[in-house]
């Protein structure tokens, strides 16, 4: 598949000598935050990985391929570039067939890394089930990756923007195991608990190691969702969030915002509402998920390799 997706040498080097690498998303890049903001964040995240022993993957779609490992001026020209898609799943052939450049969402980015043989995908948060979604049926396709590609995703939950109840109603479904890293409560992006309790609670890296290599053994195709708490010091209140995001949630139905809009929209809104401390923990939690993907990536690295 050389002609649709391209590793970068320092990724394929660590995949083949069996060296942690972590692969990041890169909508964060293109629709999360403003520029420089963006550039900065995506280039503390590899640094913070390679600090740690890791190698860095930020997954994006350019020139007619999928990259795997942006190299060069690629980060800044993602971070710069007018146009970007954002690329889920299902618009990936299309973006590689116009030659369109695209930045992968979560469920595209895991597709990439579960192609390319990484084991640990880095996010912020990942989508699921909106509020109102009983009349819009608005539901990320994050959730269906999730049950059908065997990576293991480290979020801080779910996007506090949506109805954390029904996403994690619907991953149980899906079949898909969420585990809470050092905590008994789930995760909800901006606060350290949503008022729900951790499906599963792990301890340590090597145990959501074990448990991905459970995972493939068995055959079961599903990921795992890590949720690990956005650091004390960065912590929004879930009542005070709770009515910025009520807020800005009767802002889209004003405006009539839909589809792919939403969720930039709201992030956006929410950091204006929120004098800009949303962005602050949106960034912070975001590395605090790296260091703790590279620990795991290490741990799925450590164990021994499968023998036919």
């Amino acid at each position: 598949m050389t002609d649709r997706i391209r590793i970068s040498e320092e990724v394929r080097d660590a995949l083949e000598s069996r060296r942690p690498v972590v692969a990041f998303e890169s909508t964060i890049i293109s629709h999360g935050m403003p520029y420089p903001r963006n550039r900065d964040t995506a280039m503390r995240a590899e640094a913070i990985a390679r600090e740690s022993g890791s190698v860095p993957a930020t997954v994006a779609v350019m020139d007619g391929r999928i990259v795997v490992g942006l190299q060069g001026d690629e980060l800044e020209r993602l971070s710069t570039e007018q146009g970007v898609l954002k690329v889920s799943r299902r618009d990936l052939t299309w973006a590689l067939a116009a030659r369109r450049t695209g930045a992968t969402t979560v469920s595209a980015t895991m597709f990439a890394a579960f192609l390319s043989g990484i084991d640990v995908f880095a996010t912020g948060g990942i989508g699921g089930v909106h509020r109102g979604a009983s009349d819009t049926f608005d539901v990320s396709a994050d959730l269906t990756e999730l049950a059908s590609t065997s990576v293991c995703v480290v979020s801080a939950g779910a996007k506090a923007i949506l109805d954390i109840p029904k996403t994690l109603e619907m991953l149980e479904t899906l079949g898909v195991p969420v585990v809470c890293f050092g905590t008994s409560e789930f995760p909800a992006f901006y606060s350290r608990s949503s008022g729900l309790p951790a499906p599963l609670r792990v301890d340590t890296p090597e145990e959501v190691a074990v448990m991905l290599d459970a995972q493939r053994s068995l055959g079961l195709p599903q990921g795992i969702l890590v949720g690990l708490p956005v650091p004390a010091a960065q912590e929004i209140p879930r009542v005070t969030m709770d009515a910025w995001i009520l807020q800005a949630t009767a802002e889209v139905t004003e405006r009539g915002i839909s589809g792919k809009g939403v969720t930039p929209f709201l992030l956006s809104r929410i950091v204006e509402l929120s004098g800009g401390a949303s962005l602050e923990a949106n960034v912070n939690l975001f590395y605090n998920n790296v260091r703790l993907a590279c620990r795991i990536a290490a741990a799925c690295a450590a164990l021994p390799p499968k023998t036919e």
